[in-house]
């Protein structure tokens, strides 16, 4: 039988309902990064020091079973170096976060997984699709992967994630983010919608895509570091612009990624920056826009809102000593952020839409 028989034409159509699988899957995502946030930040992330990515859809449901989870913890360096004092009802509440966000996972696994199947069987595929697809289902359990491996770092002699893995993880998880969004995005429109040629203007809207990520990049070494717990004032870091202690290990280059006060002062300056480029060139994008692209003009103000809120966002968590509710909210705007980012270069991708009368 001819491969061809398996897909469905190809064909100038939508395929809305595709469309909305895979921004439900974005949108799963999402949460699976804000319960990150939250299991990291409750210092949660170590306490299941076993990986069954088939069998771990259940947790314990007899006491004996949740000794034995517990035993296989007290094993660990957390336990043991710094943990010593929990009794099963704390292990309990550092538990159920990791098992909510291993959990989290495997259902963004099924629900990605079962509709492709569905789709492929009743022939709403075309070659291309499928193969984007499978490519899709390859980085989220390569995503998985890099979990357990960001986990493995921490279950060693040193009871800490190690921050280059965290960094991996979730810059992965924000890329993954924006890759479902963008081939969901995708499925609502048809050649048709798209330019041929981009107005010059176009590759501005690049920029604040790329400074949003890196300073995401960056806030993950603040949390791999723990660098949001120290230096709480702002703009000022112990009364002075640059914290004294900034280039304090040798070689020189550790500091950048592995030094809280040098990585806390970067984030910060990343963010002013990300600040100021993403309002500049948002405000211009609106400008040049308002008129022949109405829905473009819209966004990037949206982009300007968002971008202002997860700054002051940023100065209030790092004032309040990052207190859970309000680092997991942070990270969620940086991701609310960099989808609407996003969705300016989508849009300028396709052809005008003149202003509603």
């Amino acid at each position: 039988m001819s491969m061809k028989n398996f897909f469905r034409e190809k064909h100038n159509m939508t395929t809305p309902y595709i469309g909305w699988w895979l921004v439900v899957c974005a949108v799963m995502v999402f949460f699976m990064a804000v319960i990150g946030a939250a299991t990291r930040l409750t210092e949660s992330g170590l306490s299941m020091v076993e990986w069954r990515p088939l069998t771990g859809f259940f947790p314990p449901f007899s006491e004996g079973e949740w000794l034995r989870v517990f035993d296989l913890y007290k094993a660990s360096p957390e336990f043991q170096k710094i943990n010593t004092w929990m009794s099963l009802a704390d292990f309990k509440s550092i538990f159920w976060w990791e098992f909510i966000h291993r959990l989290w996972g495997r259902l963004i696994g099924i629900v990605f997984f079962v509709p492709l199947c569905w789709f492929f069987i009743k022939k709403s595929l075309t070659k291309r699709q499928f193969f984007v697809f499978l490519g899709l289902l390859f980085l989220g359990g390569f995503q998985g992967f890099i979990g357990w491996f960001m986990v493995q770092s921490g279950l060693n002699d040193v009871p800490s994630v190690d921050p280059y893995r965290l960094t991996l993880h979730l810059g992965f998880a924000v890329f993954l983010f924006g890759l479902l969004f963008w081939v969901g995005w995708r499925q609502f429109k048809t050649e048709r919608h798209f330019k041929k040629k981009n107005e010059s203007f176009y590759f501005l809207s690049y920029i604040p895509v790329f400074c949003i990520f890196m300073t995401i990049l960056s806030g993950a070494f603040v949390a791999g570091n723990d660098a949001g717990l120290i230096y709480n004032t702002f703009p000022l870091m112990g009364g002075h612009i640059v914290p004294d202690d900034y280039l304090f290990l040798d070689p020189v280059w550790q500091n950048f990624f592995q030094h809280p006060a040098t990585v806390q002062f970067n984030h910060r300056v990343l963010a002013v920056l990300t600040v100021l480029i993403t309002l500049a060139v948002n405000l211009r994008l609106y400008v040049l826009c308002r008129e022949r692209m109405w829905p473009v003009s819209q966004i990037c103000l949206f982009v300007c809102a968002a971008v202002l809120l997860q700054f002051f966002l940023g100065i209030l968590t790092l004032l309040l000593h990052v207190p859970v509710f309000l680092g997991a909210l942070h990270q969620a705007m940086a991701l609310v952020l960099f989808a609407l980012s996003l969705r300016v270069v989508f849009e300028l991708k396709l052809k005008p839409v003149m202003r509603r009368s």
